[in-house]
């Protein structure tokens, strides 16, 4: 094993450690009085029971796609590699196997410290809001630290294993299958409960969010962390590994473009920069820290210090190893590229959603003239946010390419992602403050307790904005760099938009982002539909349940949600794998590359608009109940929660979704791309 294979391991078991670390940290504190246990419980066993059927019903997808994969590609892709019959290593299909454990794994282990941090983050804000901030930022840092942990490890043990990087493409598509469920499954799940909470108990009966009466509430509080925890957990996972599958299978690219440079080198390049990135993340985790009755601003810089420092770290690391290994400093430049845009789109996204700007305060003025004004308003600042993400993912394109050709762009991506310990924290944390939030609500605590929990969720609302835009353009960079590895597998040097097989897949590629949000969106409108019904009818049947002197079925909109879920999440899935294939083998490579082309200029773009468009909507709904423009109860704040509403599947779920959509069909034409040459 070399050297850096050898350090990239070890960073990988630091991870992994901490994170056990931070575990203990967070459990060691006090878990609340019976009411609020008894809470936690129920969220806690809603959480897992729904964990539990989705990776039942995945597990059956994985094992019948890895038998296609052994049969379909491992023969062929090694006869081809040296001319002997080893079909009985199916390689690709053992990384896929061990890629959808991994990412599996990675989301159950940041949901299940999430549903036990909420009752211990409730508990602290009793005290004040650093030592609750600290409990719920631990615990997205225990999800943030696992992901690249876990990811870093099993690319790095598969490339030692396989040797080539198309058959350690098997990890990432593999990462990439569970992600979309896990995203899509998570997201219908979460916006169904929201959507029938918010509809029948704020809107129809006008009782406060996360009331205890409200049956709805439960589920709710379970799909933040399905939905929100589980689904980026994996989404992000996904983008991790395919990022450095696509940097290290372009390294023949990269030696020809940095004259001097190694292929080898370039090769165990990018495992050298995830491995500063893991160190840094975990030492900027460390200077995360508020003051009481910090304002958003001063929350916002709080987290922003341990980002910047990581990101300062990285870059330092990199200098130091470039020096040391005699490397190209063109190299250094890319990883700054790479980690310049990152904090550019999410801060350009951050501007769109939060309330501390004035596109989301102009947005929630709009309530003033009902449901109709907001959701156009919301419409175009999300189309309108589409401008500084794109320019940005234009330039760091345009920079990195001309300094190391298509593996620049990779191993930009791989910078961008190189501090996602600590940037995944930042996004995590915000479910376990929203729990914390309405674990407070439910058990009576006094209403200090709720301002705190508050001012996290604001902020776990801002950084999780930023956290979308983030994984969107992360996804765009990782899916040109896997495009390009896909046309050096296929021999494909330019795929010219004058050929007709290429314009026709460029025009079925850039229909599927499309087709993919509208089924996702329907989808949590059935299952939403469902939710509200039910709602309604607890309300309606259950004598006393608003007068507070009956208890809600919590247990049914559970149920609801879960099944809605499950039965929804099979037809997008599925889909995002069938089309690259069957367009790859019906039209050929070229077409499948021009299905690549057309579906990431639509679905970066889209994405980013539903992500945006969603969270100023939500934050404008925030900004009239903290007392603007009529304020709680007000017909402007009915009007906003309509929007809100809107909102919610367009950022948690078709919207961050489709970044993984992206990823996947991309992945999909790299592991299949032999197959194609062949039957061409």
């Amino acid at each position: 094993m070399e050297e850096i294979q050898i350090i990239a391991v070890i960073a990988s078991i630091i991870s992994l450690a901490f994170a056990a670390l931070l575990t203990s940290m967070v459990l060691k504190k006090d878990g609340g009085n019976d009411q609020i246990r008894f809470i936690g419980d129920a969220i806690q066993k809603g959480a897992m029971a729904f964990l539990s059927r989705e990776y039942r019903l995945l597990a059956i997808f994985v094992v019948v796609m890895a038998i296609i994969i052994g049969v379909f590609i491992d023969m062929d892709v090694l006869d081809r590699i040296d001319g002997k019959d080893d079909s009985s290593v199916p390689g690709t299909a053992i990384a896929y196997l061990i890629g959808a454990i991994g990412s599996g794994l990675a989301g159950f282990i940041g949901m299940s410290i999430a549903v036990r941090a909420n009752t211990r983050t409730t508990v602290q804000a009793m005290e004040g809001l650093n030592s609750a901030l600290r409990v719920a930022f631990n615990s997205g840092a225990v999800m943030g630290v696992s992901v690249v942990g876990i990811a870093l490890l099993g690319v790095t043990m598969m490339f030692v294993a396989f040797t080539d990087a198309s058959v350690v493409a098997g990890f990432g598509f593999g990462a990439s299958s569970i992600a979309l469920f896990a995203r899509v499954g998570g997201g219908i799940y979460t916006k169904a409960a929201d959507v029938g909470a918010d509809l029948v108990g704020k809107v129809e009966q006008g009782i406060p969010e996360d009331d205890p009466r409200n049956p709805a509430t439960i589920a709710d509080n379970v799909g933040d962390n399905v939905g929100d925890v589980a689904g980026m957990g994996a989404d992000l996972f996904e983008s991790y590994v395919g990022s450095i599958i696509a940097a290290v299978a372009l390294a023949g690219v990269g030696a020809i473009a940095l004259k001097g440079a190694l292929e080898q080198e370039l090769i165990l390049f990018p495992l050298l920069v995830a491995s500063i990135g893991i160190i840094a993340s975990i030492i900027g985790t460390f200077l995360v820290r508020t003051g009481e009755g910090a304002d958003m601003g001063r929350l916002l810089w709080s987290l922003r210090t341990g980002f910047f420092a990581a990101g300062i770290l990285v870059l330092a690391g990199t200098a130091g190893a470039i020096v040391v290994l005699e490397l190209p400093w063109q190299l250094f430049w890319v990883v700054l590229v790479g980690l310049v845009a990152g904090q550019l789109i999410g801060t350009a996204s951050e501007y769109y959603t939060s309330y501390e700007y004035s596109p989301t305060k102009k947005l929630a003025e709009q309530a003033e003239t009902g449901p109709a004004t907001i959701m156009i308003g919301g419409l175009g600042l999300g189309m309108v946010s589409t401008v500084i993400p794109g320019l940005v993912v234009v330039i760091a394109m345009w920079l990195s390419y001309e300094l190391a050709d298509v593996y620049g762009v990779a191993l930009a991506a791989v910078g961008m992602l190189s501090t996602l310990g600590i940037t995944l924290a930042t996004d995590a944390y915000g479910p376990v403050a929203d729990n914390a939030g309405g674990i407070a609500e439910q058990a009576g605590l006094d209403p200090e307790v709720r301002e705190r929990t508050d001012a996290l969720d604001s902020l776990g609302n801002t950084t999780a904005a930023t956290g979308k835009g983030f994984a969107i353009g992360s996804a765009v960079l990782t899916a040109l760099a896997l495009m390009a590895a896909y046309a050096a597998v296929v021999g494909i040097e330019v795929f010219n938009i004058m050929d007709p097989k290429v314009m026709m897949g460029l025009i079925i590629g850039a229909i599927m982002p499309f087709l993919f949000a509208a089924l996702t969106m329907q989808a949590v409108g059935r299952a939403a539909y469902a939710m509200v019904q039910e709602v309604r009818r607890q309300f309606r049947e259950i004598s006393g349940l608003l007068e507070g002197t009956a208890d809600p079925d919590y247990a049914r909109a559970v149920d609801i949600s879960t099944q809605g879920a499950m039965k929804e999440m099979v037809l997008p899935g599925l889909i995002s794998i069938a089309v690259p294939v069957l367009v790859g083998a019906v039209l050929g490579a070229e077409a499948l590359g021009g299905l690549l082309i057309g579906s990431i200029a639509t679905g970066f773009l889209f994405a980013i608009m539903m992500a945006n468009a969603g969270g100023a909507w939500d934050n404008a709904k925030k900004y009239i109940e903290a007392g603007h423009f009529g304020g709680k109860g007000s017909d402007e704040h009915s009007a906003a929660v309509v929007g809100d509403t809107v909102g919610d599947p367009f950022k948690d779920t078709s919207g961050p979704a489709l970044n993984i959509l992206l990823k996947l069909m991309s992945i999909v034409a790299l592991v299949f791309g032999p197959l194609f040459v062949t039957l061409g």
